[in-house]
């Protein structure tokens, strides 16, 4: 399971329409509505600094988020839509869905890499290059890995590692269908000189 999903916090807005969003806006909130899981679409409004916050921290609309509102339980949601000014390119509105423990989306999850001193590459003086640092993977929303992990024992010098060398989590898949690159194992800086002054040398 995840480590820890962020909490979205937000208040139940009174009123629809334009002019409810126009006096939410006016009074620092982002106007959104919640809907799915079978439920009735919730107005609601988000402070603006929080949200934009959110914004600017990247990846939003693929991150799943405990929504709180007072009141109410805590629900599961994930961002659809993010309506911006044309001009100032901010927030004016938000779209969120809910969740179902069962739903299946798309979200990155964090490579982690362990095993460091068992890998010969790396104690001759290789270096780890990570190509992906996270990877985005198809979950169920009630099962979401805190992260993979690369097993790096018995990797050596110029070992490339793909995504089908990780055990992936049970019921997690690429959304990437082709075996991309995680990471690799490159020789020491001075050996790669050595190489290539070898290679113009011969030629």
């Amino acid at each position: 399971m995840a480590g820890e999903i962020p909490d979205l916090i937000a208040e139940v807005r009174t009123g629809t329409g334009k002019g409810a969003a126009r006096q939410a806006r006016r009074e620092g909130y982002v106007p959104g509505i919640v809907y799915g899981d079978g439920k009735e679409p919730q107005p609601i409004n988000i402070h603006y600094h929080a949200l934009l916050k959110r914004l600017k921290a990247g990846r939003f609309l693929s991150t799943l988020f405990n929504l709180k509102v007072e009141g109410q339980d805590d629900v599961r949601v994930i961002c659809r839509s993010v309506q911006r000014d044309v001009v100032k390119d901010l927030p004016t509105h938000i779209d969120l869905m809910r969740l179902h423990r069962a739903s299946r989306i798309n979200l990155f999850i964090h490579v982690t890499f362990e095993n460091h001193e068992k890998a010969p590459g790396l104690k001759k003086g290789g270096t780890l290059t990570i190509v992906r640092p996270e990877v985005e993977l198809e979950v169920t929303a009630g099962d979401i890995p805190d992260h993979i992990t690369v097993d790096l024992t018995g990797r050596e010098i110029g070992d490339v590692i793909h995504i089908n060398d990780v055990e992936l989590p049970k019921g997690a898949v690429p959304t990437i269908k082709r075996n991309f690159v995680i990471a690799n194992i490159a020789a020491p800086s001075g050996l790669r000189s050595a190489e290539e002054e070898s290679e113009s040398t011969g030629e």
